[in-house]
Formats: structure tokens, C-alpha cells, sequence
């Protein structure tokens, strides 16, 4: 999504929303050098808001986890893996927002690997009536 946020165009923003803690979030933002803002929800009341619930153990930590789990053990061996410090099984969501505040477009995840296309959410921004 980082090399296509300018199909997004000028007035629109993109804002990503997480329920980690701050020192988490430090050490995330400075690894992936996010070019957009990240918001802390602690309590994930914007999560509730949006209708987000929490996944099953079968799905968030299923084969897709197992195998990616595999591939940071084959890179970083057992120094890449760590405890989880949060709700592993909090879903996470996508919306386009409209000028006037109304939901224009979401999606609800199934699972931590369930997103729309970059594409999808671009021609959800560009459908709104500005």
C-alpha cells in the first residue's frame, strides 16, 4: 500500500489504528517507516465502535500462522520470536471514512491476514461523492 498511497489522492488520509502500547509502536513505526499516522486506541473502544470482535483460536492461530511463524524462525531463528503482549485474537477492520463523517466503505476481518485489496480501497475512496 506504501508505493500506491498517491492513487488515494491529496485530500484524503490515511490513518492506522492500533490497540498496542506505545513502546511496541515505537519500535513497529521505526522498522516499517510508515509515511502516515498511527493512532493508539488502549482500550479499543474504536474497535467496538466499528464492530470489530475477536477471531478464533482455530482461525487467527491456524496452518497461515503456523508457516509464517516457520519463515521468522528460518530468519531471525528464536531471537524473532517473542510472547505475544496483547489480544492476539482482536480482528482488525479497513473503512473509508466520508467528508461528512459517514461510513463509506468497510471491511471486517476474519482473521490478522484478512485485508482488502489496496485496490478495493482505493476505488472505495474515489466512489465518494466529494
Amino acid at each position: 500500500m506504501r508505493d500506491r498511497l498517491d492513487e488515494f489522492g491529496d485530500d484524503t488520509a490515511v490513518v492506522l489504528v492500533t490497540f498496542t502500547d506505545a513502546t511496541n509502536l515505537a519500535d513497529y513505526t521505526s522498522s516499517h517507516e510508515l509515511p502516515f499516522p498511527v493512532l493508539i486506541d488502549r482500550d479499543r473502544s474504536a474497535y467496538r465502535d466499528f464492530g470489530l470482535g475477536r477471531g478464533t483460536i482455530r482461525r487467527v492461530w491456524g496452518l497461515r500462522a503456523a508457516r509464517r511463524y516457520v519463515q521468522i524462525f528460518r530468519t531471525a531463528g528464536l531471537s524473532g520470536l517473542a510472547r505475544p503482549t496483547e489480544d492476539t485474537l482482536q480482528l482488525g477492520g479497513d473503512f473509508v471514512i466520508a467528508p461528512d463523517g459517514t461510513l463509506a466503505y468497510g471491511f471486517w476481518g476474519e482473521g490478522p491476514d484478512d485485508r482488502p485489496s489496496v485496490d478495493d480501497l482505493i476505488a472505495a475512496v474515489r466512489g465518494i461523492d466529494r
